[in-house]
């Protein structure tokens, strides 16, 4: 199997659109990264596949760990909330990719051969920021990141 969908979701704030839930269908793993605000949004995801989760500033006491380090598909993932908190060496740690969320923005770029994706805000509309997610995808060995932008 040369291909893999990991659906990318974040800052959900107790919100799961269907129209979100219906473009992570599909994909083989999902990575939630925080300010889930409802846990049955995580029981709903996992109707799809299994979901890593990991707790934002708004999640109070979900049990959530704050960040997740977690092989998938044989590259290293770092997945933690908000990227300003970040706590590892991430070339120490074989980090290829990290995943966060926070600032409701999507975003895509790389730093020192790591590949940062934020893929913004699934949840309740915010003043300036979309609504959005994504998904990477894994073909052969090349790295796909797909994000799209919900309408409501």
């Amino acid at each position: 199997m040369n291909e893999y969908t990991i659906g990318l979701i974040s800052d959900t704030h107790g919100l799961l659109r269907q129209n979100a839930f219906a473009f992570l269908k599909g994909s083989d793993t999902i990575i939630h990264a925080g300010d889930v605000c409802d846990d049955n949004i995580i029981t709903q995801l996992s109707t799809i596949a299994p979901v890593y989760a990991v707790r934002g500033n708004m999640d109070g006491k979900a049990t959530y760990p704050k960040n997740d380090l977690q092989t998938i598909r044989g590259r290293t993932f770092y997945i933690l909330h908000d990227i300003e908190r970040l706590d590892l060496d991430l070339k120490a740690a074989g980090v290829e990719i990290v995943v966060f969320g926070h600032t409701h923005q999507p975003e895509n770029f790389q730093r020192n051969g790591i590949l940062f994706i934020n893929p913004g805000s699934a949840g309740p509309r915010r003043i300036g920021r979309p609504i959005s997610l994504a998904k990477l995808h894994f073909k052969n060995d090349r790295l796909i990141p797909e994000f799209i932008e919900l309408s409501f």
